[in-house]
């Protein structure tokens, strides 16, 4: 068999480095998904928003690393609200397929990072509205955001700026998060 054909079949080869992107985010979106559906069920909304939470958070150092590798800054370079603007929404990117990460807009203001989802286009707030969630999620979008903030050290740990899904209870997604940085 020549190597031509041999390529043909290897999906690794005939696909796009966008498509395996897309095809990989994807994924895992919805096992994240899936796995807010499963514990719901099993142990409540209230309690799979505080599991949800514990492990974004406690992933966040780790995808803040990668990021930050992936992007070539190094967090001490992540030191106004406009370097802040710019990893997070190259962030953003990386993570999520073009899909959804294109309706998720990221701006600075004065020491502020500013966002905005299109609306009824954020993933979560679709996937919540399709397993009937919506009255009792709390975004883990924003927050994921939020504790990548902390991760690079110019967010202090405190409240979350989104509890409950704002485009479930106002009609649209978008907010600031204040910024804090050392020196």
């Amino acid at each position: 068999m020549s190597s031509d054909r041999a390529d043909a079949g290897n999906p690794l080869v005939r696909l796009s480095r966008e498509q395996i992107r897309d095809l990989a985010a994807k994924g895992w979106l919805t096992h994240d998904g899936m796995w807010y559906d499963q514990t719901a069920r099993a142990l409540g909304v209230e309690r799979a928003n505080e599991l949800n939470r514990a492990a974004i958070r406690a992933m966040a150092p780790f995808e803040v690393g990668r990021l930050c590798e992936a992007l070539g800054v190094q967090p001490s370079e992540v030191r106004d609200a406009a370097a802040v603007a710019r990893f997070v929404a190259e962030g953003i990117q990386l993570v999520t397929p073009a899909s959804v990460g294109g309706h998720l807009h990221i701006r600075a203001g004065e020491g502020v990072l500013l966002w905005e989802w299109e609306p009824g286009e954020c993933f979560a707030y679709k996937g919540m509205q399709r397993f009937g969630y919506l009255d009792g999620y709390e975004c883990g979008v924003i927050y994921r955001v939020e504790c990548w903030l902390e991760a690079l050290g110019v967010r202090p740990r405190g409240e979350a700026a989104v509890g409950v899904c704002l485009m479930h209870r106002t009609g649209r997604c978008a907010g600031e998060i204040p910024l804090s940085f050392p020196g």
